[in-house]
C-alpha cells in the first residue's frame, strides 16, 4: 500500500481561500515558510491564496509576502464568490501532486501537514482531519452538529463525521474532482463520495487569534441547505410522498363526505373548513414547488454555465497558469 519513493521531490501545493483576514496573513506565512523549511528534503513547494475580494488591507499584505517569496501565488476576485468556490478555484490552480487546503484563521494547525504527508506515503488519498474539540459558542456548535447529523442521515452518500474541509488529497483526485460541474460545489461531500484510500486524523481545533468568523448561523443553513440538494433526492421523494398521501386522504375524504351528504342531507354548509382545505392545499402545493424549484435552480445554473469565480488580479501566475 505504501507508495514508492522516488529520487524526486513531490510538489505539494498547499491551498488557502481568504476573506477580510488581514490579521493573520503574516503569521500564516511564517508558519508555512516554517513547515517548508521542516520538510525541505521531502518535498517542495507552494502556496495558493485566492482573496474572495475582501474589503481590508488583505490583498495588500499578499502583495508585499508574493514580492518576497515567488511560492506564493494569489488570485484576486472580482467579487465575493463564496467559500466553496474558493476552494474549487485554488484546486483548479494547483500544480502539486498533493494538495492541502487550510483556512486562513490559523484555526487548523499547518503543521499537522506532516501527519498528512506521512499518511500520503502511506498509500492514503484522501487525509482529513477530525475536529475533537473547537472553540466556538454552545448555539452554533449544537446547530452545526444538529446540521451534518441531518446532511449524513438525508445523503444517499457516507459523509465523515466532525470533518470540516481542512484536509490533503492527491492529484488523481484533485482531477477527479475538479470534473464535477457544479457551479455551487459542496467540496467535502464531492470528495466524500469519490471513493480512493481515506482516513482521518483527530485533532484539537484552535481559538481564533485575530479578525472574526465568516461563518455565521445562516451561512451554516445555506451550506446546509446546498450539501442536502447535492447529496439526497430524498426531498423530491419527499414531494412525491407527501402529494400522494394528500391525494389519498382527499380522496377518502370526499367519499365520506359524499356518504355523509347521503344519510343526512340537512347537514349546514361549511364554509370555514372550505377554506382551511383550500388554504392548506395552497400551502402544501407552494412547499412542495418550492423543493423542486431549488433543483431546477441547480439544472439552470449548470445550463448556463457561469464560472466558478471572475479573476480580478493576480500574482506570481503566469497568464497560462490561470484558469479562470
Amino acid at each position: 500500500m505504501n507508495r514508492k519513493l522516488s529520487s524526486r521531490k513531490p510538489l505539494a501545493s498547499i491551498c488557502i481561500p481568504t476573506l477580510n483576514e488581514a490579521g493573520n496573513i503574516e503569521a500564516l506565512h511564517i508558519r508555512l515558510t516554517n513547515l517548508a523549511q521542516s520538510m525541505k528534503n521531502q518535498c517542495d513547494f507552494e502556496f495558493i491564496f485566492s482573496d474572495n475580494h475582501s474589503d481590508d488591507n488583505t490583498w495588500e499584505l499578499l502583495e508585499a509576502i508574493a514580492k518576497n517569496d515567488s511560492r506564493v501565488k494569489v488570485i484576486r476576485f472580482s467579487r465575493n464568490f463564496g467559500f466553496q468556490r474558493s476552494i474549487f478555484a485554488n484546486y483548479l490552480h494547483a500544480k502539486g501532486e498533493i494538495v492541502m487546503q487550510i483556512d486562513a484563521d490559523l484555526q487548523d494547525p499547518p503543521e499537522m501537514f506532516v501527519d498528512f504527508f506521512q499518511k500520503w506515503h502511506e498509500g492514503f488519498d484522501v487525509i482529513y482531519g477530525v475536529r475533537v474539540t473547537r472553540p466556538e459558542n454552545w448555539f452554533l456548535s449544537r446547530s452545526r452538529k444538529l446540521g451534518y447529523w441531518a446532511i449524513d442521515k438525508l445523503s444517499t452518500d457516507a459523509m465523515p463525521k466532525n470533518a470540516g474541509d481542512f484536509r490533503l488529497i492527491d492529484r488523481k483526485v484533485v482531477d477527479a474532482l475538479l470534473k464535477n460541474k457544479s457551479p455551487d460545489p459542496y467540496i467535502r461531500g464531492i470528495i466524500a463520495t469519490l471513493g480512493f484510500n481515506q482516513i482521518g486524523i483527530p485533532y484539537s481545533r484552535s481559538s481564533r487569534s485575530a479578525g472574526k468568523s465568516k461563518f455565521n448561523f445562516s451561512r451554516l443553513i445555506r451550506l446546509g441547505v446546498t450539501a442536502v440538494l447535492h447529496h439526497s433526492t430524498l426531498p423530491l421523494r419527499f414531494a412525491t410522498y407527501l402529494g400522494s398521501t394528500i391525494l389519498f386522504s382527499t380522496i377518502l375524504g370526499s367519499a365520506y363526505y359524499v356518504f355523509l351528504r347521503i344519510s343526512n342531507p340537512h347537514l349546514p354548509q361549511g364554509m370555514a373548513s372550505l377554506h382551511i382545505i383550500v388554504l392548506l392545499g395552497i400551502g402544501i402545493v407552494s412547499f412542495l414547488l418550492g423543493i423542486i424549484g431549488e433543483y431546477l435552480l441547480r439544472i439552470y445554473k449548470i445550463l448556463v454555465s457561469e464560472p466558478i469565480a471572475v479573476v480580478e488580479k493576480s500574482l506570481n501566475f503566469t497568464p497560462s497558469d490561470l484558469k479562470l
